[in-house]
């Protein structure tokens, strides 16, 4: 077996999975193998699909093409959204290994060995290439092609071996260098950052095969899918509205919170028109959007706004009607909400309903459900948080969630009172960006806001605040009840309530929740006894012990 990544690197396409499968199958076991290696060369970002490392011989960069890549003689060209596009497979591939191998030799590890041999390949492991194909930037000894893939890694080595005047060979201790290398300068930033990348990169392929469940659902006008924390409800929500929208559907993509709100959007910019639900922000925007008056008081939002949007809905043309509504996290929404999005559907009787929630999650002082009676499905596996933070909150649920997202750090528990966890707080981000990067790291209050938050959110508006969200040069101060769906690889949680209030356990478990690498929890032993029982307490302290 070569020497892999801890975890299954991300490999987003059957092409990759396919060369990658095949490289571990057949590479020796003193041979290094690396996937998605991104550089930064001159200005420029380069992706290498798949470094492979042979000991005793060097480095080939390889480009990998899926199906239907075609060279007509003068232009490369691939199926994409039904049109052929232009690629370049030698280009990249050529492009790639220069930036590897001209980063690697100014890595100060690297020292002032001599140079090892590189080269370039093209893999396309479904496609068929001719046997006289040839091309004077590109002899046919550097595409392997599907008949090609049972001798991939021998073919691989014969790129290197007829360069045999070409530099020296690479031996092990090069290899362990370009191990380094490959990871950055700081070892403890290193292992804390790739780890958290492969552990990302596992946590997304798991939520993408949770889209079975949306296929299991495909014939169902309307369903409710519940889960806990960790459970990728955010991302089937997303994917079913897409699903919908593709299929023809005009679709209302919702949920109660800015924050939540903001994020459903940015992470839909990039999906075309085909596939963009309609409408994607908050229940209340889409009433303005229709256009209601704008109010500010707890009643308007409770009240006004839901009955005046039912009047609106009433007077909507046919086209701005919607065939299916999508909502995530609709614990958050109250019963007189629904009588508003049943009417803006073009068949309040059968137009699809798609809901998503947790009622562990009910952090809102109102109690809603859905007015009509659909089919429920059960998400029990945590996917996204470690072991170590869901094991910490699991008493909290009301549902037993099987933790299946890798092992992280231990989850830290600073006691102090209420009137000092925002201070300690501080402390612990400050602790925290000595390893983790700014944008990995998120400090939540469970009472009062913090000061900074309160700070850009008088200074910015709503809107400029939750785009600080995306700035990777900050970190994120916000508060649990608008950080529900959102997540940050680090989170610092600051029970800064003076005493138990009406959803305080609903809150400590939406932000214990909230982070998927590392947790550290500032408060008062007491408080979290009291909100959330002994169970709960006792998990924290062995974790920070």
């Amino acid at each position: 077996m070569p020497r892999v990544p801890a975890q299954e690197p991300h490999l987003p396409n059957d092409s990759e999975r396919a060369v990658w499968r095949a490289l571990c199958e057949q590479a020796g076991d003193d041979d290094l193998l690396m996937a998605d290696v991104r550089v930064t060369h001159r200005g420029e970002d380069y992706e290498v699909d798949a470094l492979v490392c042979f000991a005793g011989l060097g480095v080939v960069a390889v480009e990998v093409k899926g199906r239907g890549i075609r060279y007509d003689g003068d232009r490369w060209t691939i199926p994409r959204g039904g049109r052929r596009v232009d690629v370049d497979p030698v280009g990249q591939a050529r492009n790639g290994m220069y930036a590897v191998r001209d980063s690697l030799y100014r890595d100060r590890r690297w020292g002032d060995r001599t140079r090892i041999r590189f080269g370039h390949a093209v893999v396309l492991p479904f496609d068929s290439v001719g046997e006289d194909f040839e091309l004077p930037h590109c002899p046919r000894w550097r595409i392997v092609d599907r008949g090609q893939m049972p001798d991939l890694v021998a073919s691989l080595r014969g790129v290197l071996e007829r360069q045999e005047n070409a530099y020296r060979v690479a031996d092990l201790d090069d290899l362990d260098t370009i191990d380094e290398w490959r990871y950055g300068r700081m070892p403890l930033q290193r292992d804390l950052l790739v780890l958290a990348d492969d552990r990302e990169a596992e946590a997304e392929r798991l939520t993408q095969d949770q889209g079975a469940l949306l296929d299991a659902i495909r014939l169902l006008p309307r369903a409710e899918v519940r889960g806990g924390p960790g459970s990728g409800k955010t991302w089937l929500a997303m994917e079913q509205g897409r699903r919908l929208t593709r299929s023809g559907q005009r679709v209302a993509l919702l949920c109660y919170s800015r924050g939540l709100a903001s994020y459903l959007q940015r992470r839909c910019d990039g999906l075309s028109y085909k596939s963009r639900p309609a409408y994607i922000g908050t229940f209340h925007g889409l009433g303005h959007s229709w256009g209601a008056e704008v109010g500010s008081d707890t009643d308007y939002w409770e009240q006004v706004l839901p009955a005046r949007m039912v009047d609106l809905a009433a007077g909507l043309p046919e086209g701005q009607r919607f065939d299916a509504v999508v909502v995530d996290e609709v614990q958050d929404f109250a019963d007189t909400w629904w009588d508003a999005l049943l009417a803006a559907l073009k068949d309040p009787d059968t137009g699809g309903i798609y809901v998503f929630s947790d009622e562990g999650q009910r952090v809102f002082a109102r109690f809603g459900d859905t007015p009509v009676p659909m089919p429920t499905l059960l998400l029990d596996q945590n996917l996204r948080n470690t072991r170590q933070i869901a094991e910490t909150f699991q008493s909290l649920g009301t549902t037993r969630m099987r933790a299946v997202g890798g092992d992280g750090p231990r989850v830290r528990f600073v006691e102090c009172s209420a009137e000092e966890a925002c201070d300690a707080a501080d402390e612990e981000v400050d602790r925290l960006l000595d390893t983790w990067r700014h944008e990995d790291v998120a400090l939540l209050t469970t009472g009062s806001r913090h000061p900074y938050q309160a700070h850009l959110q008088e200074s910015l508006g709503q809107d400029g605040y939750w785009d600080t969200y995306w700035d990777k040069d900050e970190v994120f101060y916000g508060h649990v009840l608008g950080f529900k769906g959102l997540e940050r690889r680090c989170v610092v949680l600051a029970l800064n309530e003076s005493s138990p209030r009406e959803r305080s356990r609903e809150r400590l478990y939406v932000g214990m929740s909230r982070a998927t690498d590392l947790l550290v929890v500032c408060g008062e032993p007491d408080f979290v006894r009291e909100v959330a029982g002994e169970a709960t307490l006792r998990k924290l302290r062995e974790s920070a012990t």
